[in-house]
C-alpha cells in the first residue's frame, strides 16, 4: 500500500468552494482502480486547515489519478484558493485496515 498525505491551507474566503470541489475529487478518485481509500479532513481548531489522505495499491496508483480529467480540474480550480503551496509526504504502509 502505499499513502499519500496532502496538507492545505485554504483561504477564508474560499472554505466552501474548496470543500466542494474537494469533495467532488474525493468522490471520482475512489472509483479509481488504483484507490483504496481518499479522506478529506478539516482540522476542528482551525477550518482552513485540510488533510487529503489517499491510498493507493502503489505509487503508480498515484500517477494513475494525477493524469485524471478531474484530478486537473480540481488542481486548476482550488489552487488559487490556498493559501499556501500544498504540502504533501509519502508513505508506505507497514500496517493497514480497511
Amino acid at each position: 500500500m502505499f499513502i499519500y498525505l496532502v496538507e492545505i491551507s485554504v483561504k477564508p474566503e474560499y472554505l466552501d468552494e474548496f470543500k466542494a470541489a474537494t469533495l467532488n475529487n474525493a468522490q471520482n478518485t475512489i472509483r479509481e482502480p488504483g484507490n483504496f481509500r481518499f479522506d478529506v479532513l478539516q482540522h476542528p481548531d482551525d477550518l482552513t486547515k485540510f488533510m487529503l489522505y489517499e491510498v493507493y495499491t502503489d505509487e503508480s496508483g498515484l500517477e494513475s489519478h494525477r493524469q485524471t480529467a478531474h484530478y486537473a480540474r480540481w488542481k486548476s480550480t482550488v489552487e488559487p484558493w490556498m493559501a499556501e503551496p500544498r504540502k504533501a509526504t509519502k508513505f508506505s504502509a507497514l500496517h493497514y485496515t480497511q
